[in-house]
């Protein structure tokens, strides 16, 4: 999640920017949300007006969230670690965990879940490695090069997408001309895309063996069933 209020511009959003292009090709509708333009509420509820808190714009975001089949998370790095709005999102994400859908299962169930890093030192795999288990722990499930990200050289230096540096013009957009960047950021849209597609077309996966009310019911499973030998 950027840390930048709008319109101040985003590197990380310009990554994104990519991604969404792919998108637009392929026919796919995109929303991007900046959550740090929102009155977002810290916590692990559902709805933290109901424990404290005067304002909380979360329940009308998550309804535009939820909606969609695919979510990406994007964030800086800053010290080596995701931001705190990412880390404030993912909190939220956990507070709607334990919701079920139809079929008994956990809600975020047959959604596909990804991730876009950006910033000036390494980081890129530590980031996407907490993003990448926090999204699945909550029911999201995760393809094969679910992560992608740009970083600089160490130090201070122009970012992802800057035009200029110290005053100066640079000669082309930094970190357009990536090979690497855009490779993953093209391998892991396809990825996201084309899960998602599967899940949808089997209506997500099948309740047998996860279905939470099945369970606290005190349902239990034939695990011979030679569906799964």
């Amino acid at each position: 999640m950027y840390i930048k209020k709008s319109p101040i511009k985003s590197h990380t959003s310009k990554l994104i920017e990519v991604s969404k292009s792919i998108m637009a090709k392929e026919n796919v509708s995109v929303e991007e949300i900046r959550l740090i333009d929102h009155d977002v509420a810290t916590g692990v509820y559902p709805d933290m007006k109901e424990h404290g808190w005067e304002v909380d714009e979360w329940p009308a975001l998550f309804e535009s969230i939820f909606a969609a089949d695919i979510l990406i998370v994007g964030t800086p790095i800053w010290l080596g670690e995701k931001s705190s709005i990412a880390q404030k999102l993912i909190e939220r994400l956990y507070g709607m965990s334990g919701q079920t859908n139809k079929k008994g299962q956990y809600s975020f169930y047959g959604k596909v879940g990804g991730c876009m890093v950006t910033g000036n030192e390494d980081g890129i795999k530590h980031c996407a490695m907490g993003i990448l288990y926090s999204l699945q722990h909550v029911g999201y499930s995760i393809p094969p090069q679910a992560d992608c990200g740009w970083i600089g050289t160490v130090g201070p230096g122009p970012s992802y997408g800057d035009t200029e540096w110290n005053g100066e013009k640079l000669k082309t957009p930094v970190g357009y001309d990536s090979d690497f960047t855009n490779r993953n950021t093209t391998f892991m849209t396809y990825n996201l895309l084309h899960l998602a597609a599967m899940l949808k077309k089997q209506d997500g996966y099948p309740s047998y063996g996860n279905s939470r009310e099945e369970w606290d019911d005190g349902t239990r499973w034939n695990f011979d069933n030679p569906e799964y030998r």
